[in-house]
């Protein structure tokens, strides 16, 4: 079905693989293009609960946008490029299912963009993380300036874009912007778990969660409070909300049917 990617569901898990392993699987047009349209096919898909996206090969998640592709832009067609790059990942973050990035060597570029993108990021210890655009003369174009400062900070983020260096995934676990390192060989059974248990929990209140969690950098604490006021009180007139709250009195594990 797909030319630059790989994509299979089990157990209520999509997984993702980014496969150009002999391009170190860099984000052509052709690979954003799949993306897209896989991620839509998730997004649409009731079945699916979690994502999990990880690229071919031991060296690289995503070595960034294809260079050959990238000197071809001129002004116009580079707000473009960077547009519908944005419009990918914006997909992904507010996909309103957990997407888990499964960082195996390296994230550059847009690479560490689409890391930022999803809501879990799992490294091993091999990965190494970096914007490098500043060195070709341009700047992050898929969201790094944005997403990286929000999760990382201003004075952190301005650090790494301003000077492009290559980070480990130790640095960037201490810096608060992977929620785990692991070995290698241990990376997906990590991600699966984890996927399991998200899968596991109440879906609606999952979609919820991540929408009240994403918008508190987007507005004031006021209007922010609201909507969480207002997610919350939807959760509360779901079926789960009746069964979980009656398991925990009864001393029960719930039996989620989200509804």
């Amino acid at each position: 079905m797909y030319q630059n990617i790989l994509f299979e569901v089990k157990d209520k898990i999509a997984y993702v693989t980014i496969n150009r392993p002999e391009k170190l699987n860099a984000l052509n047009f052709q690979t954003m293009s799949e993306l897209r349209d896989v991620f839509i096919r998730i997004k649409n898909d009731d079945d699916i609960y979690a994502v999990i996206i990880t690229g071919a090969g031991e060296k690289a998640f995503v070595a960034g946008a294809d260079i050959s592709e990238l000197n071809k832009l001129d002004a116009v067609t580079g707000r473009e490029f960077a547009e519908r790059g944005q419009e990918i990942f914006n997909l992904i973050e507010n996909l309103g299912k957990p997407v888990i990035a499964a960082v195996n060597g390296y994230a550059l570029g847009g690479g560490s963009e689409l890391a930022w993108a999803c809501h879990f990021r799992i490294a091993a210890e091999n990965a190494v993380f970096g914007q490098p655009e500043i060195d070709l003369g341009i700047i992050p174009g898929y969201g790094g300036t944005q997403r990286l400062t929000r999760l990382a900070g201003k004075t952190k983020a301005m650090e790494l874009i301003l000077t492009g260096r290559r980070f480990t995934a130790k640095e960037a676990y201490e810096m608060g912007v992977v929620n785990k390192v692991v070995p290698l060989s241990e990376l997906m059974k990590e991600a699966e778990e984890l996927a399991k248990a998200l899968a596991s929990k109440p879906q609606i209140a999952v979609r919820m969660a991540i929408k009240a969690v994403n918008m508190a950098y987007e507005t004031t604490l006021t209007d922010g409070l609201h909507l969480e006021a207002t997610l919350f009180a939807i959760c509360c007139g779901t079926e789960d909300f009746k069964e979980g709250t009656s398991a925990f009195l009864e001393k029960r594990k719930p039996v989620f049917k989200n509804k």
